[in-house]
């Protein structure tokens, strides 16, 4: 019995003990230094060791010849927490994007997704991050919103999306009478504490969970985006023409006879350009006229201060909540047909080989002759020629595209295959149909003349000494490099690293030596979408490295996204068309419309995921065949040849074996029977359970897969 507690005794010695000794003790100290530190007896001397090693192990202390060790640096991190389903986290680090603090479930009982939380810091033995919570910060929500389900003594509100937060109990009468199965919002009245769930009362009740309304609702409210406008907005609004009037085209050049047209996706509603193209002087004359919102929304006014507050649209499958007021965005703002529209022009002059000879920019009026569709277009270049207004100059425009993009090329630019799904509704918002979006080559044309104006646009503000929005994208870190080297040398590909850094022709010449091959295609692309940078606005010029362009800039879009705008007022203020200063805080604006950009974007791959979920709980128990686009180590993820989604096969479900993660090579390997799967490989799977709430979509591999 004495044995037993002595045993007991042993295990109890605290690993905090011998951190905070090495702590207050800095250097370098041997095994019984630090034992008779911190009181270890004779007896509890093995247990110890085993503690040093496990602690070295952990990457908290750093062990050294002789038995000897000290204190991992340390360094104390603030950032916001993504919490895993899994219950362990990752903390997001404050201006640090490289850095990612892994924070196991035992130090996380009393957070939230999405906490902004301080934490101390070490490197474990493979150099990843690790730490433990230190505080809490600040909270990042004080609702949330989920789907009410009633219990016999308190209920639940589960909440509504992937991102791991626990159920809220409500109280018998805190309901606001909900009924079962309704979405709700329920204040945060008691975060969770030592072991005890959060719970709070139900304030709002926003309907039943399938009616699209209250998707687009509940999702704004989750992701804190603006989705009414103020009534000085709306009223503002209401005090601006629906026509253009003469006194508008005052200074401006009338180029209202030449066949402007908008192309754009079947659903669009607000045209923010549009395009004219003609073969001049053995070359091209590209004019991309944009509307020109900085015209009526002025700095500092209702309207203006709702887009810096939205600073984007938002998109979901069928409806949109806009940055600016309809009577604006899908009024006297869009290029609309056979309707006079105030533009900000840019007239690019090209040679016969796609380069750049001059560039004149203008404030103007134009009346698009015809809205197309990308369709409409392909079609038309397809050779099933259309007769509309405007059709005539289409093949012009293809070759000078096809110019623009072969030179990008050239010059290294990346041109990543990163598919999109195309949702199907029928007449009441629900999907009928997943479809991979087809890439056209009408869409080409487009993109190419916008980046040709978002480029020539940069470099002249620039040159004028504008204060404007930059569109950055910095080189990826070294480090990351290195491990894409490792990765892809496995399949047999590589490239090599200039001791100057990195170039995007290394990465171009990689994609056009896969673009043939499906497995190794994905393959590349997924890695070199994980060792990218995040593109974002910076009031500093730092290049552009997907794009292999020194000068960017967002110009082509000021309808929906608010730098496009800032862009516009400084162009304005270039042409001297505006006496308006340039915005003192320049960098803050910068700052918040990337982050207003990764909210938006969350948000609309949330709407995504939810209209996949609704379309795949139909489909419980049907056997698909698919391709592995992603390990993790808790699991696959499998994209399906003939639905455009993507389910999860849990580790756990795997079992015909115990399987670890390969980190280096990206794969789950079996330890018996040395099975491996990784990302391009083909299986067949079988739909098992679908997460609406949670948003998520499991399989299970069929018997012999």
């Amino acid at each position: 019995m004495r044995r037993m507690k002595h045993r007991r005794k042993q295990l109890r010695i605290d690993e905090g003990k011998v951190l905070s000794w090495l702590q207050a003790h800095p250097g370098v100290h041997d095994a019984g230094d630090i034992g008779r530190g911190i009181g270890i007896r004779r007896h509890e001397r093995r247990v110890f060791l085993a503690l040093l090693v496990n602690l070295a192990d952990r990457g908290l202390v750093e062990r050294l010849k002789g038995d000897r060790y000290r204190l991992v640096p340390r360094r104390r991190l603030s950032g916001v927490l993504a919490l895993r389903p899994e219950g362990y986290g990752f903390l997001r680090v404050d201006g640090e994007e490289d850095i990612s603090v892994f924070l196991p479930a035992r130090e996380l009982g009393e957070v939230m997704d999405g906490d902004r939380l301080t934490v101390v810091a070490w490197r474990d033995s493979r150099g990843r991050w690790e730490g433990r919570l230190e505080r809490i910060l600040e909270r990042a929500r004080s609702e949330v919103v989920g789907v009410f389900h009633p219990g016999r003594r308190d209920h639940l509100v589960v909440p509504l999306g992937r991102e791991a937060l626990p159920p809220v109990v409500v109280p018998r009468g805190a309901t606001s009478q909900a009924q079962p199965g309704q979405v709700v919002v329920a204040a945060i009245r008691h975060y969770p504490e030592r072991g005890r769930p959060a719970r709070g009362e139900i304030v709002r009740v926003l309907g039943d969970a399938d009616d699209p309304r209250v998707e687009v609702t509940a999702t704004a409210i989750r992701f804190g985006l603006p989705y009414e406008f103020s009534r000085p907005a709306l009223a503002e609004a209401e005090t601006i023409a629906e026509r253009v009037s003469e006194a508008d085209l005052a200074g401006r050049r009338d180029l209202r006879s030449l066949p402007f047209v908008t192309i754009d996706g079947l659903s669009a509603k607000d045209f923010d350009d549009a395009v004219q193209c003609e073969r001049v002087d053995d070359g091209f004359l590209l004019r991309v006229a944009i509307a020109d919102v900085a015209h009526y929304v002025r700095p500092g006014s209702p309207l203006d201060r709702e887009a810096r507050e939205r600073g984007t649209s938002v998109y979901f499958p069928g409806s949109c909540i806009p940055m600016l007021p309809e009577r604006l965005s899908n009024g006297i703002c869009s290029l609309n047909p056979d309707a006079d529209r105030l533009v900000l022009l840019a007239e690019l002059d090209f040679d016969r080989e796609g380069q750049r000879r001059n560039v004149r920019f203008s404030s103007a009026v134009i009346r698009s002759v015809a809205r197309l569709t990308y369709t409409e277009v392909q079609a038309h270049l397809d050779g099933r020629k259309r007769e509309r207004p405007g059709c005539d100059q289409l093949d012009d425009m293809a070759a000078l595209a096809r110019l623009l993009q072969r030179r990008r090329q050239e010059f290294g630019s990346l041109d990543l295959d990163l598919p999109e799904a195309d949702i199907v509704l029928d007449l009441r918002g629900r999907p009928e149909a997943i479809l991979r979006r087809e890439r056209l080559f009408s869409h080409r044309i487009i993109e190419e003349f916008m980046l040709a104006a978002n480029q020539a646009i940069a470099s002249f503000l620039e040159r004028q000494g504008e204060a404007f929005p930059y569109r950055i994208h910095e080189p990826p870190a070294i480090d990351r490099l290195m491990e894409l080297q490792h990765y892809l040398a496995h399949f047999g590909l590589g490239f090599n690293i200039d001791q100057e850094g990195p170039k995007p022709s290394d990465f171009s010449d990689l994609l056009q030596q896969v673009e043939d091959d499906a497995v190794l295609s994905l393959v590349v692309n997924q890695a070199l979408l994980r060792a990218m940078k995040q593109a974002r606005y910076s009031a500093d010029n730092l290049g552009h490295f997907g794009l292999g362009m020194s000068h960017y800039c967002h110009f082509t879009s000021p309808i929906r996204r608010y730098p496009d705008l800032l862009v516009h007022r400084a162009l304005r203020r270039a042409l001297a068309l505006d006496r308006s200063p340039a915005p003192a805080a320049l960098a803050e604006l910068c700052e918040q419309a990337s982050h207003l950009e990764r909210r938006a974007m969350e948000a609309e791959r949330d709407v995504l995921q939810l209209k996949k979920c609704q379309y795949m709980a139909r489909h419980i128990g049907a056997d698909h065949a698919g391709v592995v686009a992603m390990v993790r180590p808790f699991g696959l993820f499998v994209e399906l040849d003939d639905i455009f989604v993507e389910g999860l096969v849990h580790v756990s479900r795997m079992e015909d074996d115990v399987y670890y993660f390969d980190e280096d090579l990206q794969r789950l390997v079996g330890y018996n029977r040395r099975r491996i799967f990784q990302i391009g490989d083909r299986v067949r799977v079988r739909v098992d359970r679908v997460d609406v709430e949670g948003r998520r979509i499991d399989f299970v591999l069929l018997d012999g897969e």
